[in-house]
């Protein structure tokens, strides 16, 4: 920033005044420029650094300091670090709520997706869980929820249906 337009606005105001005065007033106003140059300056760069200051607080973290050049005051602007997007997920397709249908009604073998986030661990334990059980995870999960679901009774392998007795069985016809 150049701070000589401001310096030479303040001579041309000082001699004016003294022109007014007489030519005693007007040399001591030329004796006096050179003085008052070096403390004009310092006053600018003193209300530069002040307003500085509070333009600082307001952008805090970032900052704006003020650097002399030469006899020029220079600004120098950091910025607040910009923070990392936060990354979001695409948005879960929601499925149709689906009432259970009661106990003893036949499924009409209708499937439905939903997203499912799980935290690492409880992952880790249940791909474990099925490939102990020497099935896919989604066949695992759908076994663990229909078993929650239908009273807590190990459900059996997919595809198999339930006796009158209680027994697991096969349904349908053979030939």
């Amino acid at each position: 920033m150049d701070l000589t337009p401001y310096v030479d606005n303040l001579r041309r105001e000082l001699a004016v005044a003294a022109d007014a005065s007489g030519d005693e007033a007007r040399a001591l106003a030329e004796r006096l420029s050179a003085p008052l140059e070096s403390a004009v300056r310092l006053t600018l760069l003193n209300v530069l650094s002040a307003a500085m200051g509070d333009v600082t607080r307001e952008l805090a973290p970032g900052s704006v300091d003020v650097r002399l050049r030469g006899l020029d005051p220079e600004f120098v602007v950091t910025p607040p670090p910009v923070p990392e997007p936060v990354r979001e997920e695409p948005e879960a397709v929601v499925a149709p709520v689906v009432a259970a249908s009661p106990a003893g009604e036949a499924d009409d073998g209708t499937m439905v997706r939903i997203n499912l986030r799980l935290p690492a661990h409880l992952k880790g334990r249940a791909e474990s869980a099925a490939a102990a059980e020497g099935l896919s995870v989604n066949a695992w999960l759908v076994r663990a929820v229909s078993v929650s679901l239908d009273g807590g009774g190990r459900a059996g392998a997919p595809g198999r249906g339930k006796e009158p007795g209680g027994r697991g069985g096969f349904t349908g016809w053979v030939r």
